[in-house]
């Protein structure tokens, strides 16, 4: 048995800018690739946004319906414990795709979210707390489906459901959450672990995390197809390609990952900006340009391009003059990441203070005494009891103070 797992499709990424047929563009492809497969696993955020455009729904419903132009390979429904939809025989007479529904596409309970709107109209079918069975060639597959879920509530959520293995089949376990050590975000801080994930699957797919990878967890295969389509440009999606996942059952479980060729390039650079001869724009252009002739490139590839500096004065100005000018070459996105010496001063300030393991309210008498100094205070300025009036918030006595116009403290020298 073939299986194809695809994820983070995120149809509708980049509407009405000069990426936005990217996500069509590498889905299309990834569904092609898919269609000398028995099933097909899509595994969460088929669309970026719970509301796509028509015109997003136009694109999407034209590349989800390939596999409905093939005949079924000969593999067969045994069981799901859900009740399937009259329509839904229409994917199971071609190649069936089985999909859970991702963060991007999560609505309250009680809504329709736009993965079950597919399951409506015969395109996949939606496992959300579900298992379904299938056959071909005596062998079986369990595909057991949890849709995401608010990271906080993931493992409660998967506890309280409490899948378990179906003897006779190869079992998969579909998630797509934030699983430490591989978060997401750390605004949602994920409740899965990899020591908590249900034991005894002998492959867990897990969507969201937009980078590949393949781990062995005590006999369990880890599989991470990652997206389809580049959406958050950060250095880790720079260093790997992407890809569709291949599962193939036989005597035993082979997992591997086929490149998608027409993804677009994305490189990931950090430029020191020095004090030179050469001028800001042309210590862009000439990293630009290595960058460029490194390889070809079928479409125009995505820089981004963290300028780093010490007491540099780079104006956004310049930066968008800089990306206009080399438009025809590269989408380039130019981010400033400067530090000035008084940034560093306050830097090494608060780790020496860190370092001596002093108190909050240390703490912040501390900082307060070296802000005000700065401001021309005189040696025996009571910086305590101003403090204090602070973390009371009594401001106006303070400021007060500061001002010359109240004289409970000692005034300082202007």
């Amino acid at each position: 048995m073939k299986i194809s797992v695809l994820s983070d499709l995120h149809f509708g990424y980049a509407y009405n800018s000069e990426l936005e047929n990217d996500c069509f563009d590498n889905a299309e492809e990834a569904i092609e690739k898919s269609l000398d497969s028995d099933l097909i696993i899509l595994c969460g955020d088929i669309f970026d946004i719970r509301a796509p455009k028509t015109q997003t729904w136009g694109k999407a419903l034209k590349i989800l319906s390939k596999p409905l132009l093939h005949d079924n390979p000969g593999i067969k429904l045994v069981n799901i414990d859900k009740q399937l939809k009259e329509i839904s025989q229409r994917t199971l007479n071609h190649i069936p795709v089985i999909a859970i529904h991702g963060n991007h596409e999560r609505l309250v309970k009680g809504e329709i979210n736009t993965v079950e709107a597919l399951e409506n109209a015969g395109l996949v079918i939606h496992l959300h707390l579900n298992t379904i069975v299938f056959e071909k060639d005596g062998v079986k597959v369990a595909i057991h489906g949890m849709s995401s879920v608010p990271e906080r509530y993931a493992k409660d959520v998967l506890d309280k459901w409490n899948p378990k293995p179906i003897e006779g089949c190869v079992n998969i376990l579909l998630l797509h959450q934030s699983i430490d050590p591989y978060v997401y975000s750390p605004l949602e801080p994920p409740s899965l672990t990899l020591s908590n994930l249900p034991k005894g699957f002998d492959i867990i797919i897990d969507g969201h995390l937009h980078v590949h990878g393949i781990e062995k967890l005590n006999g369990t295969i880890l599989m991470m197809p990652g997206s389809t389509v580049i959406t958050q440009f950060e250095k880790n999606e720079a260093n790997t390609s992407k890809v569709i996942g291949k599962i193939t059952i036989d005597n035993e479980i082979k997992t591997e990952f086929t490149p998608l060729e027409t993804s677009r390039k994305f490189y990931y650079e950090e430029l020191s900006v020095e004090k030179s001869a050469l001028t800001l724009r042309e210590q862009v252009e000439r990293k630009l340009i290595q960058i460029l002739y490194s390889s070809e490139h079928k479409k125009k590839p995505v820089v981004r391009m963290k300028l780093k500096g010490r007491d540099i004065n780079i104006l956004d100005k310049d930066l968008r003059e800089i990306e206009n000018k080399l438009s025809d070459k590269a989408i380039l996105i130019l981010v400033k990441e400067l530090e000035s010496q008084e940034l560093t001063e306050k830097r090494e300030l608060l780790k020496n203070l860190r370092e001596q393991k002093l108190s909050i309210e240390e703490l912040g008498l501390n900082l307060l005494k070296k802000n005000l100094e700065e401001f021309g205070m005189e040696e025996g300025f009571d910086y305590e009891t101003m403090f204090h009036l602070l973390s009371e918030d009594q401001t106006e006595s303070a400021l007060n103070i500061l001002l010359g116009q109240q004289t409970n403290l000692q005034t300082f020298k202007r």
